[in-house]
């Protein structure tokens, strides 16, 4: 056979190409599999995770209901229902901070409705409010702003000594304020 190799070298060329040939595609083919099935392993193990805390979360279902009813109806409870018109809300908060400020001693000279904004899921409805008195009127209008319901949040305050003009008929110890006051209200969103 050696002797017919060394006679025919181009015979011997194109019969090693043809053997070698369906070998190489064998092993190029094996290698592609092999690689395709890390990439699928791969994934798998990037799934096991997830479908793990699927299978945690039916396991759980009931829970998670009762939980998330339960945290909806609270939340209800604080914020201004979606079928409610946002310029009648803006209306109804802006009179009753109003007279709220007014029942603690507090002189209101200016409120301002300001434009709605839609964050977070909720339209952010906001009033600012400029009042004059004393210190201890404006820690009870705080105080009764914190128990209101819808839930209200002080979105800002900055509040300054009043000048000295207004103590007619008070105790000259008592400090007169004036404050600005942010109020927002949060409303659902349908």
């Amino acid at each position: 056979m050696m002797s017919w190799l060394r006679a025919n070298p181009r015979y011997a060329v194109l019969v090693l190409g043809t053997a070698v040939l369906p070998l190489l595609l064998v092993l190029y083919l094996t290698a592609g599999l092999l690689g395709l099935r890390a990439e699928y392993q791969a994934g798998i193990e990037r799934l096991e995770p997830r479908v793990a805390r699927l299978q945690g979360l039916l396991e759980r279902e009931d829970e998670l209901r009762q939980a998330a009813s339960a945290v909806g109806s609270d939340v209800l409870d604080l914020v201004y229902p979606a079928t409610d018109d946002h310029q009648a809300v803006s209306a109804m908060l802006q009179k009753n901070v109003r007279e709220i400020f007014a029942a603690a001693g507090l002189v209101v000279s200016n409120s301002q409705i300001l434009p709605v904004r839609e964050e977070d899921g909720f339209d952010h409805i906001a009033i600012k409010f400029t009042a004059s008195g004393d210190l201890p009127a404006l820690d009870i209008a705080l105080a009764d702003i914190n128990a209101y319901l819808p839930l209200l949040l002080i979105e800002s305050i900055d509040v300054w000594p009043a000048r000295a003009s207004g103590r007619r008929g008070r105790d000259s110890s008592e400090q007169d304020i004036t404050a600005t006051v942010q109020v927002l209200a949060l409303k659902a969103r349908a």
